[in-house]
């Protein structure tokens, strides 16, 4: 099965909003799909860290 591209995935993303949608509304659904999408790269890449880590670089208990 092909992947679809970008433009492909645009118009099911502006099929599935409401019509009554701002364009603040699509943006942010843009960004959070992106960050997924780039989180996911980076997983699949092995560059994540450990919760304990992220707790001790930001000085978390």
């Amino acid at each position: 099965m092909q992947t679809p591209s970008v433009k492909e995935q645009a118009y099911q993303l502006l099929d599935n909003l409401p019509d009554s949608t701002t364009w603040e509304d699509l943006m942010y659904r843009i960004y959070v799909r992106q960050a997924i999408e780039a989180g996911l790269q980076d997983s699949d890449a092995g560059q994540t860290l450990d919760v304990k880590e992220v707790r001790k670089r930001f000085g978390l208990t």
